[in-house]
């Protein structure tokens, strides 16, 4: 069964999802695509893009693109297949470079609805959590929501993964 054109696989924050997400894209079997939206800000998350990239070795193209997911997209061949890790990191980027955020989910869910090859996003699950105690946080756990819920409501196959373990919430695995 080959990938489907959308997908979503949600998780917390050490959850699993990037390397179930990883997994299922290599079941693929051809060049595959990575999009990497993490800005190096401080020592411990050199460390950990470091980590990712060792993880993944050779065999992925990486784009390391924090913002134009689509311009990342725009070169994808017919049936390649394209991991975006993650959703989470690229709507915090838009938020904190103060781009419009409408207009950027637009822009985004056009892109990885309308990209040539089948697209795997990786978004983290916020709100099961407390409510944050301040506006910029309640402002990023609102609209990471809504983005979850917009891609999900696009996906053929949408995945939650908790301790490694995934569980299907719509479709079938491949």
């Amino acid at each position: 069964m080959p990938l489907p054109n959308l997908s979503l696989v949600l998780g917390g924050a050490a959850s699993g999802k990037s390397a179930f997400s990883e997994s299922l894209v290599l079941q693929s079997n051809s060049d595959p695509v990575y999009v990497a939206t993490a800005q190096v800000f401080d020592d411990e998350m050199a460390e950990k893009i470091l980590r990712h990239r060792e993880m993944r070795g050779d065999r992925w193209t990486t784009i390391e693109e924090p913002l134009d997911v689509a311009g990342a997209l725009s070169g994808v061949k017919s049936g390649q297949p394209v991991l975006i890790d993650c959703a989470t990191l690229w709507l915090t980027n838009v938020i904190l470079s103060e781009h419009n955020l409408d207009t950027a989910t637009t822009g985004f869910l056009a892109a990885v609805q309308d990209c040539a090859g089948p697209v795997v996003v990786v978004s983290n699950e916020v709100g099961q959590g407390i409510v944050p105690d301040n506006a910029l946080s309640r402002r990023f756990r609102n609209a990471q929501g809504r983005l979850n819920q917009q891609i999900a409501a696009r996906a053929d196959l949408v995945v939650a993964v908790m301790a490694g373990l995934p569980m299907v919430l719509k479709g079938t695995l491949p």
